[in-house]
């Protein structure tokens, strides 16, 4: 599909000195007219909205003010993955900054299950906290918030994940806020905050700790032009830009100065295990992309809390000695590095059950894995989701007769709401519309699988994945000055993708399979000026042959790799720039293709 959105290109080029193909592209991504060009280009820390429109920012602030006058104790309980690290620390270094006396926590992913519980509320109450702060959790907390507050504590609950809500007779929801003093959320709907929400709700929960933070600098220290005010909030933004990333959140308004910002200054950021982290990766002195937050970095920290604690994480980001904070790294790095393995034969072992089990027609998929290692029930429902296009949940046994599990969905497929009409299965759930976790009584098992499938409303459209193109052009007039400026696009990733084109009568004449693992081929191309081309496609050698084959006749890519062949293709692709030797040159990855009529 190509995408047709209108605006005046031609002003907007002018007006903002950039291209008219580059004016398009940015329309495409939802942003309209001049001003917001502008602010997408070019966007700074003081574009970010007020904190003080975060429900209950102010309210969590005066609250906490009041415990650092008094000397009370705060105990912080955060979450287990990057989010719920990176917020954790956040709120610990900006609370301890501001002098407030603060520890942090964090769940066990198999021993206690997300967020809060009242194991680590009992905890807290023998330590002689008095005060609960929750991050990235708690928003659906009630039971065990309530044990708090029973015992005396204030409560505070900072979270971005959706409120819980039940329906009314009538069809409408009716939110259901946890029982605590204050609750920053950006999802709390303007129904129960008198009218006033938040700008942009899809931050996620160390945004929201960075938002909290920067409120509470600015009343202890006097004002925002304070240099410890500026201290915090450029020290953090990295740790806030880290979890953006990596909870998968929506690259567009704040979202996208923050990651761009905040990835610039972690480069220099005087956190010693951000700096080993970053050592121990091969990224040191690296210009940092949203590739290197989501599928290098991030994955380390997400390694602890799935095979060993997420502690590891928390610990990195508190050590003060390099040295030491270099060991910790090396062993996160090496704990991801084991749960790549282990990934890899969990989503051998499902493709193997869908196709066992004849799931392929099933809008939904539920798969129980019962040895898989529960904490990986996320990572493979996302690796099944993207093969197969479907709502996936992966499902693991605990051995107690519960099952855990995780989900992962589709744009057409509100998961948190169907899981909503589920909630008599589950011992406990949460989420959002993309992404769930569950556990149940195994005993529901078979009920859970039916009424998702039964209830899910997907029709065949909605399961064709769809590939979007920006526009189509001819790649000849992508050249390295034109793909330079494309640069000004980053930081892309959810909801600003990377751009792609649609081009037609290309015609293939050479391919040459490169690479250890036969998964790089290079293609000799002209198009339909006779303009040469140089493209690149990322996919096992063999499994491209097949579908070239199978569309264009057997022996053709043989054809094509002895230099004989010729096949034409219409190809959806982006531009990049391949540097060998130091020099530049023009290359089009070929993201998808379909061969064209009669060869």
């Amino acid at each position: 599909m190509v995408s047709a959105k209108r605006a005046d290109f031609d002003k907007i080029s002018r007006e903002c000195g950039i291209s008219p193909i580059l004016a398009r592209l940015i329309r495409n991504r939802d942003v309209i007219g001049v001003e917001e060009t502008r602010r997408f280009l070019s966007g700074s820390l003081s574009d970010l909205s007020d904190p003080r429109l975060l429900p209950d920012g102010e309210k969590a602030v005066d609250i906490l003010t009041e415990k650092i006058r008094e000397g009370k104790k705060i105990r912080i309980i955060g979450d287990y993955d990057v989010d719920g690290i990176c917020s954790s620390y956040i709120l610990l270094f900006g609370l301890r900054r501001c002098g407030a006396q603060a520890d942090a926590v964090l769940p066990e992913r198999l021993r206690d299950g997300y967020g809060v519980n009242e194991r680590l509320i009992r905890e807290a109450a023998a330590d002689g906290a008095d005060t609960i702060m929750t991050c990235d959790n708690g928003i659906a907390a009630a039971e065990p918030l309530a044990k708090a507050a029973a015992a005396g504590m204030t409560v505070i609950v900072t979270d971005h994940h959706e409120v819980p809500f039940k329906l009314t007779e009538d069809g409408d929801r009716r939110y259901l806020l946890p029982p605590a003093d204050a609750v920053a959320d950006p999802k709390i709907p303007g129904s129960l905050t008198g009218g006033r929400s938040c700008p942009f709700p899809e931050i996620c929960g160390a945004v929201v700790a960075y938002k909290i933070c920067l409120l509470l600098a600015e009343k202890v220290f006097g004002g925002r032009e304070k240099a410890e005010y500026t201290e915090i909030e450029e020290y953090l933004l990295p740790f806030a830009a880290l979890a953006t990333v990596c909870d998968v959140m929506p690259l567009k308004n704040e979202n996208r100065i923050i990651v761009r910002e905040g990835l610039r200054l972690a480069q220099n950021c005087p956190n010693p295990g951000l700096q080993a982290l970053l050592k121990v990766t091969g990224l040191s002195g690296a210009a940092l992309t949203c590739y290197h937050a989501g599928f290098v970095i991030g994955p380390c920290l997400n390694a602890a809390g799935r095979l060993d604690s997420a502690y590891r994480g928390l610990e990195l980001f508190t050590e003060k000695d390099p040295d030491k904070a270099l060991i910790t790294a090396q062993q996160l790095k090496d704990l991801n590095d084991s749960r790549k393995s282990m990934t890899m034969e969990g989503t051998d072992a499902a493709e193997a059950m869908i196709v066992r089990e004849h799931m392929e027609d099933r809008r939904v998929l539920v798969l129980l894995l019962r040895d898989c290692h529960e904490s990986l029930a996320g990572i493979i429902a996302g690796r099944i989701k993207e093969r197969r296009h479907r709502p996936t949940f992966v499902l693991t046994d605990t051995g107690k007769g519960i099952l855990k599990g995780s989900g992962r969905s589709i744009e057409r497929y509100d998961m948190y709401a169907q899981m909503n009409a589920c909630e008599d299965l589950f011992i406990k759930y949460g989420g959002h519309k993309m992404a769930g976790g569950l556990s149940m009584k195994e005993e529901n098992f078979a009920e859970f699988e039916r009424r998702v499938e039964e209830q899910c409303g997907l029709t065949e459209e909605d399961l064709q994945e769809v590939i979007v193109a920006d526009m189509e052009l001819p790649p000849r007039f992508l050249d390295l000055a034109a793909t330079r400026e494309l640069a000004l696009l980053e930081p892309c990733g959810t909801a600003n993708p990377k751009p792609l084109f649609v081009t037609r009568n290309i015609r293939l004449l050479s391919a040459r399979v490169m690479g250890k693992n036969r998964n790089v081929i290079r293609f000799g191309a002209l198009d339909e000026k006779g303009v040469r081309l140089d493209l690149i496609r990322f996919e096992d050698a063999q499994e491209f042959e097949r579908a070239l084959d199978e569309k264009a006749g057997i022996g053709t890519f043989a054809g094509l790799q002895r230099g004989t062949g010729s096949v034409t293709i219409s190809m959806i692709y982006y531009p990049d720039v391949n540097v060998w030797n130091g020099r530049e040159s023009m290359q089009y990855v070929m993201n998808d293709f379909r061969v064209s009529g009669n060869q």
